[in-house]
């Protein structure tokens, strides 16, 4: 019997720094694919008749078609057809879960290992720019007009579909760059800044108009937007940090995640920041990978603390991979109580032990074991806990909120005529993936309602 090769090769592995040095610098952990290592990867699909991961995609890319583009070594049509349905696979094949999403439901992936989709994804989007492809055709100008406050992965999404239907859009930005959480919260290593501005260079040539340096809510105001363009959505992400409420949290030498990171993006590792010689991170999301591994570039000392076990921490099993190599220490089943501090200074963090329990129901609960605590030396304590819709936004307007601080729409739709909003403001923080989907569907449902 004779066996087809593509069936029994084993996934081809990313090339990445070596663990050893790259400590010491924020460049680029991954190094992506050559031609021969992708074309290789992408000879395991087996082009299914009904493709699962299609529908494990987000933003439905037709995964099997640029993956057969890929085996003919014909990039220009695989770029094509990964833009018909996003316009930054270089963004997102390097942050997007793909593991959690089409991997998931890659066939292959039943009995080995799944096609590394998002690698031959983001392996597309970097020859596409080397080799200068363009494929995105705008129609012509329609006369609508359409302001977009957020210039992160939602507003960039709804920027693009609108501008390539031919609207005037603009987008408003409360900081002096563009991107949003692609420039101030995802570290060099892992998204060199580099590829967000060429993503964003596209959004330019489509004629979609930046303003930087104006927080809406306070420059200007929802009804001021409503007053001068056909509509309004708003894609203002989850920036605000959420703490634990424990003593001593507002101590110097606290920080949230988001705080490390934005510093770290905007300066580099001159960035003024207080950085102690041993800190404590504590959550095991992506955001507090990306924290703890930036700190260690800076040469300190870095344990995560989490109060579950491993296999239950949201952040990317690559990313955990990566965070182990780099010799990022880790505490499962560990829960702060108190900072502890002596004057200005902290000293530790008291701590106790957990365990998970499984109801009947299914549900997981936390619950601590009595007479565990200890104190962790530290003298610096980052806090990842998630983040919560900005509130600024809302100020001088009517706009619906939550109890929760999220904007309430109803497909897309606010409580307020022409004004549409989605991304994390609407659901809370989530993947930039999802965001991009719910920019989409907004800009969908904006062009439906402009076109009556």
């Amino acid at each position: 019997m004779v066996v087809v090769e593509s069936v029994i090769m084993n996934k081809v592995n990313m090339r990445t720094l070596d663990k050893n040095t790259r400590i010491y610098n924020f460049e680029e952990v991954n190094l992506g694919y050559n031609k021969s290592e992708a074309i290789k990867e992408a000879s395991r699909c087996l082009n299914c008749q009904n493709p699962r991961c299609v529908k494990g995609c987000p933003i439905n890319i037709y995964i099997p078609k640029f993956i057969e583009a890929i085996k003919k070594d014909d990039i220009k049509l695989a770029y094509e057809i990964i833009t018909e349905n996003n316009l930054f696979p270089g963004i997102c094949g390097r942050v997007c879960p793909q593991e959690k999403q089409c991997e998931s439901m890659c066939i292959k992936g039943f009995k080995g290992d799944a096609i590394s989709i998002g690698s031959l994804e983001r392996y597309v989007a970097d020859e596409a720019r080397k080799l200068d492809i363009k494929t995105i055709l705008k129609k012509k100008n329609n006369g609508k007009s359409v302001a977009i406050v957020g210039s992160g992965p939602s507003g960039l999404s709804c920027a693009s579909l609108l501008a390539v239907e031919g609207y005037s859009v603009t987008i408003y930005e409360a900081l002096h760059k563009a991107g949003g959480v692609l420039t101030y919260g995802i570290p060099e290593f892992r998204l060199p800044k580099k590829i967000v501005n060429k993503e964003i260079e596209k959004l330019v040539n489509l004629g979609v108009n930046f303003i930087m340096d104006a927080p809406i809510g306070k420059t200007l105001s929802i009804d001021d937007l409503r007053n001068e363009y056909d509509a309004v959505y708003l894609a203002t992400g989850a920036g605000l940090p959420r703490f634990m409420g424990i003593k001593n949290e507002c101590a110097n030498g606290v920080f949230s995640a988001n705080e490390i990171l934005t510093r770290i993006n905007l300066m580099g590792t001159n960035t003024p920041i207080f950085s102690g010689k041993k800190v404590l991170v504590v959550g095991c999301g992506n955001v507090a990978l990306d924290a703890a591994r930036s700190l260690k570039r800076l040469g300190i000392n870095v344990t995560i603390v989490y109060r579950r076990e491993e296999e239950e921490a949201p952040a990317r099993l690559e990313e955990l991979k990566h965070a182990h190599e780099e010799q990022i220490e880790f505490r499962f089943l560990t829960l702060p109580k108190e900072i502890l501090v002596d004057g200005n200074n902290i000293t530790g963090v008291k701590v106790i032990k957990t365990i998970v329990e499984c109801l009947e129901d299914g549900k997981k609960i936390i619950k601590e074991i009595p007479d565990t605590e200890e104190n962790i030396a530290c003298d610096m304590v980052v806090m990842a806990l998630g983040t919560s819709p900005n509130p600024l936004i809302k100020e001088g307007s009517a706009l619906s909120i939550s109890d929760a601080g999220l904007i309430e729409v109803n497909e897309s739709q606010t409580n307020l005529n022409g004004v549409y909003a989605g991304g994390d403001a609407v659901t809370g923080a989530a993947t930039v993936i999802l965001a991009y989907e719910a920019g989409k569907k907004a800009a969908r449902k904006i062009i439906e309602d402009t076109s009556i």
